[in-house]
């Protein structure tokens, strides 16, 4: 049977990448996102580029409550801690905005790597994508109960990994995403690819 990682590899078009995905039950779908190493991720982010622009319920859809989390399954394309979870909510009373951090193994040592994820310039227009997860700003309300504490990403040891850096989101399929990380709008540091919760 053919993989995600197959038709990666194929250089198969966004939308045969997107139907395969969304004819997969969700534990399949996350086992064959996070199947993927950071050459197939590059590759990805690349054929993604074809896809209709993100919104922001394609992160928390409209039916979930303000407030409460929604987890999105991750792998980056570094070479170690790559298996990580992006924790997403709705800000109370919005719809223009989403908040979230980054649940990992190291949290307790990095910090959570809080960011306010909003459109892109020009309403999402942007071709790197048109959400940007954007590490430059932290919620400056109140996030879903349970999660930790919101601290800047310029304390600690999270400046060196969330510091100055904004990821560029590009659809995939309906669960699936796919992002480019960047430092200082300048440097590509890398990419990373989630799946939604069922």
């Amino acid at each position: 049977m053919v993989s995600l990682r197959d038709l990666v590899r194929m250089g198969s078009k966004i939308d045969v990448i997107a139907r395969h995905l969304d004819e997969l039950d969700a534990a399949a779908r996350v086992a064959q996102t996070r199947a993927l190493g950071g050459r197939e991720q590059k590759q990805l982010y690349a054929l993604a580029a074809d896809s209709p622009p993100l919104g922001f319920a394609d992160f928390v859809p409209d039916d979930v409550a303000d407030l409460q989390p929604v987890v999105h399954f991750g792998r980056n394309s570094q070479p170690a801690f790559k298996y990580f979870e992006k924790r997403w909510c709705r800000p109370a009373g919005e719809r223009e905005r989403l908040f979230g951090y980054n649940e990992t193994p190291v949290r307790p040592l990095i910090g959570p790597g809080y960011f306010v994820a909003h459109a892109t310039r020009d309403g999402g227009s942007d071709p790197r994508g048109a959400i940007v997860v954007d590490y430059f700003m932290t919620p400056d309300a109140d996030v879903a109960a349970g999660w930790p504490e919101v601290v800047p990403n310029s304390q600690g040891l999270q400046r060196f990994v969330y510091g100055q850096t904004r990821d560029y989101m590009r659809r995939v399929s309906k669960h699936v995403t796919i992002g480019e990380a960047q430092r200082n709008e300048s440097r590509v540091m890398g990419w990373f690819v989630l799946c939604r919760q069922a």
